[in-house]
């Protein structure tokens, strides 16, 4: 009895249980059918009409299904059949939407894999950085269930728009065209994720490492929104681990990222997976096995695979027979091949892949930060992306701007702008006129705060980087063959300072106080003879050396020089004494008392002295110059056109056109001009036909050596030139020095002009003879090699 009473208190909880989740149920529904209607306001209707897109040329694929089409409908509707027996509390299957013509089109059929003729495309993050961009986001109808159509690839891209659904099946076909395992996946998401909501993320130009965004409010709709993102699976393409793709914003994320809640189906071109996988912890305990008949039930058969078994029917043999013939049939069904796509092949003209965002502009916003696109040639200055960064949530106190160019015949790539210090920072890509890399500054007034960085090896001094302001000027060199890797000055206040009209330049340069050169190991010298350091302390007439620290000793050796005037008053010359140089020479007790060898380089040192002062003020004279150069470069930005770019460069194109038609003209002419080199030395020889093959070889040993003649004179000439142009600079500085006491305005601004355009040339001709001296053995063998193929000495050659 006690037994029994038990049962029947059980059953009785049994009953109340069902009761309670019925009516659970029951308010789950009421509360689903609520946020529906609430989220389905006419607010968020997009503005677009699709119903008023032309479908009269679309072709008849469109229109129509196939017979094989047909038949893997009817499959379909078979397997959805069977899967809501099975599973009748998942949500129906998103299988055969209808198309922009209102035509049944199955889901994997609509998926066109193409491989777009763009470098950029062969790789996942350039494919999904332009579906993200190229098109514009439309939220899906109900924010909880999938779309009842689904639109092809070439209408999506035709109207630049598109729900989640069309950006993944873009994203996927161009995915497989370029070689990935892709899949798009029809699942649920976060609000942030499926409305493309990024004002609670940091913008990923500024994120740094493991920087979390913040926390968004709580949503009614949790775990209930649709959305459609791409699956790439580990393998293909050498990709390592399985991920996944908003392709609303083309970023990548982890499988197990908490923004994405849970799956119901995947499909690429071939089948149709269904996940049997509990997604009640996400995304994140998902296995991505699709050959999986436990974890993922598939549509069509590519192996064998267990079929589906309806459970308690054993009972009804007849039922039971029934229902094997059909999952017999079914089975034979599921063998069936995908039909090809019906959908026409995807194309993106190269205007369509430059312009990429629609009105070529696109805008996103992020947290405290906002991000603008253009196409290139959009913007007069070459202005291709912007990035605003604020104080405040409500956009409207910017802190810093980060702004990309493109194109700018300048090289300028990008530019940096603290709004609260006006810092500025400017990098340019190499090509520059100057070898400009980057500048550093809060004013283009000259003496103020300037770093400039140099493309060392656009250099003929191996400059890397020059810091100046009104007080001082430092630089940093590399791989000079004087070991110089640091120089530091010091200025002192004018006398007077004058401004030439016109220009940035002031005649009278600022006098300088202190030279301060350090010097690399030059493992070729005794490190007591090595100098580490030397300063020239030019106000107080002392020069100071710092040599190389020997490995034997912790103190290195120095040389104190105190220069007087180096003639007395009657013109003779001052004999060196010893408490002109104070010497202190590591492990020796005597002092240095050759004053014969430290005259020699007391005089030595002042001359190099003298150089040094011409250097600063040609450096502060640059500083000038790339001033000028960059103002003139921004009051007239000037972009620069491919010739290749046929559509921008019309002129290119006529000139093309034109020679195209003369173009086997131009090849005959050209050969006939490669004979010509062996033209002079063939005249002293007469007869070609009649010439020994000791002629030939005297022939191209001849040509040879006056090819290799004239490359040397060449050389010789631009070195004598460049030569002769760095003399005269120095005795025109040497009259400056002597003279610039009595010299008028007129006259010291002709003298300016006269160095600015002197140190002009010396830089061409020193950049001329570096490139000829590199070429030259190029030149040479490729002369030689057109010598031992050349038919008219081969021909001699080979005679035995």
């Amino acid at each position: 009895m006690e037994v029994l009473k038990e049962n029947e208190e059980e059953e009785q909880r049994e009953e109340e249980e069902l009761k309670a989740l019925e009516i659970s149920d029951k308010q789950h529904d009421v509360e689903r059918k609520l946020s529906v209607d609430q989220a389905c306001t006419p607010n968020d209707v997009p503005d677009f009409d699709w119903s008023s897109i032309d479908t009269s040329e679309l072709p008849s694929s469109y229109k129509t299904n196939s017979s094989k089409e047909k038949k893997l409908l009817r499959i379909a509707d078979n397997f959805l059949q069977q899967y809501a027996h099975l599973c009748p509390d998942r949500e129906p299957l998103l299988l055969h939407p209808v198309n922009e013509c209102g035509v049944e089109k199955f889901v994997s059929t609509t998926v066109r894999p193409t491989l777009l003729p763009y470098t950029e495309l062969y790789h996942w993050e350039g494919c999904a950085s332009f579906v993200s961009d190229y098109l514009t986001m439309e939220p899906l109808k109900s924010p909880i269930a999938p779309p009842s159509s689904l639109y092809s690839p070439t209408t999506i891209l035709k109207y630049h728009r598109g729900n989640c659904f069309d950006f993944s099946v873009l994203l996927c076909s161009m995915l497989i065209g370029a070689g990935y395992d892709a899949y798009c996946v029809n699942g649920y998401a976060t609000h942030k994720i499926c409305t493309m909501d990024e004002t609670l993320e940091v913008c990923p130009l500024l994120r740094k490492p493991q920087e979390e965004m913040e926390k968004p409010k709580r949503d009614p709709l949790y775990g209930l929104r649709v959305h459609a993102w791409v699956l790439v699976l580990s393998g293909k393409r050498e990709v390592p681990e399985t991920f996944f793709i908003n392709p609303f914003t083309g970023n990548s994320h982890s499988t197990t990222d908490e923004q994405f809640l849970g799956i119901e189906s995947v499909w690429n071109h071939r089948n149709y997976w269904v996940n049997m996988q509990d997604c009640w912890n996400g995304c994140k305990d998902l296995i991505f096995d699709l050959g999986d008949p436990v974890r993922w039930e598939f549509m069509l058969l590519e192996t064998d695979k267990p079929h589906l078994l309806l459970p308690d029917v054993e009972e009804d043999e007849e039922l039971f027979d029934r229902i094997m013939d059909s999952v017999e049939k079914e089975e034979e069904d599921r063998r069936f091949d995908m039909p090809p796509s019906w959908v026409a092949p995807i194309q993106i003209s190269p205007r369509e892949f430059e312009t990429r965002s629609p009105q070529g502009r696109k805008v996103i916003l992020y947290k405290k930060a906002k991000l603008e696109k253009w196409r290139p040639y959009l913007n007069r200055n070459g202005l291709v992306q912007r990035l605003a960064v604020y104080a405040d949530s409500h956009y409207t106190k910017v802190v810093e701007v980060k702004e990309w160019f493109k194109n700018r015949e300048d090289m300028l790539d990008m530019r940096e702008v603290n709004r609260q210090t006006q810092l500025t920072t400017e990098h340019f890509h190499p090509g520059h006129l100057l070898g400009l890399k980057a500048h550093i500054y809060t004013s283009m007034e000259p003496e103020t705060e300037h770093t400039m960085e140099f493309y060392n090896e656009a250099r003929v001094d191996g400059l890397q980087k020059r810091i100046e302001n009104a007080n001082e000027m430092t630089e940093y060199f590399t791989g000079r063959d004087d070991f110089l890797y640091f120089r530091h000055v010091e200025f002192g206040k004018r006398v007077k300072k004058i401004h030439v009209a016109g220009t940035r330049i002031d005649i009278n340069s600022r006098p300088i106080v202190q030279i301060k050169e350090c010097f690399h190991r030059n493992p070729e010298k005794p490190p007591d003879e090595d100098v580490a350091e030397r300063i020239f302390l030019i106000t107080e007439e002392r020069i100071n050396l710092t040599y190389h620290l020997n490995d034997k000793y912790i103190t290195a050796s120095k040389k104190n020089f105190l220069k007087g005037a180096e003639r007395d008053r009657k013109g003779n010359e001052i004999i060196m004494t010893p408490e002109t140089c104070i010497t202190y020479q590591v492990g020796s007790s005597e002092t240095d008392k050759k004053l014969l060898h430290l005259y020699k380089l007391l005089q030595k040192l002042i001359e190099e002295e003298k150089q040094l002062k011409h250097e600063v003020w040609e450096s502060a004279t640059e500083v000038l110059e790339i001033l000028k150069i960059r103002e003139d470069e921004e009051a007239d930005i000037k972009l620069t056109v491919s010739i290749y770019d046929t559509e921008r460069n019309e002129k290119r194109r006529q000139e093309y056109e034109a020679t195209d038609d003369l173009m086997e003209d131009d090849l005959l002419g050209q050969e006939e001009q490669d004979l010509d080199y062996l033209a002079p030395f063939l005249i002293q020889i007469g007869n070609i036909e009649k010439m020994s093959k000791w002629q030939a070889l005297r022939l191209r040993e001849d040509c040879l050596t006056d090819f290799k003649r004239r490359l040397t004179d060449k050389a010789n000439v631009i070195q004598a030139h460049l030569q002769k142009e760095v003399e005269e600079l120095q005795k025109k500085d040497q009259w400056y020095q002597e003279n610039q006491n009595q010299l008028s305005m007129e006259d010291e601004a002709d003298f300016l002009a006269y160095c600015s355009e002197t140190m002009f040339r010396i830089r061409v001709l020193a950049l001329r003879l570096k490139r000829e001296k590199q070429v030259a053995p190029q030149k040479y063998l490729a002369l030689e090699e057109k010598l031992r193929k050349d038919p008219r000495l081969k021909v001699h050659l080979s005679h035995p």
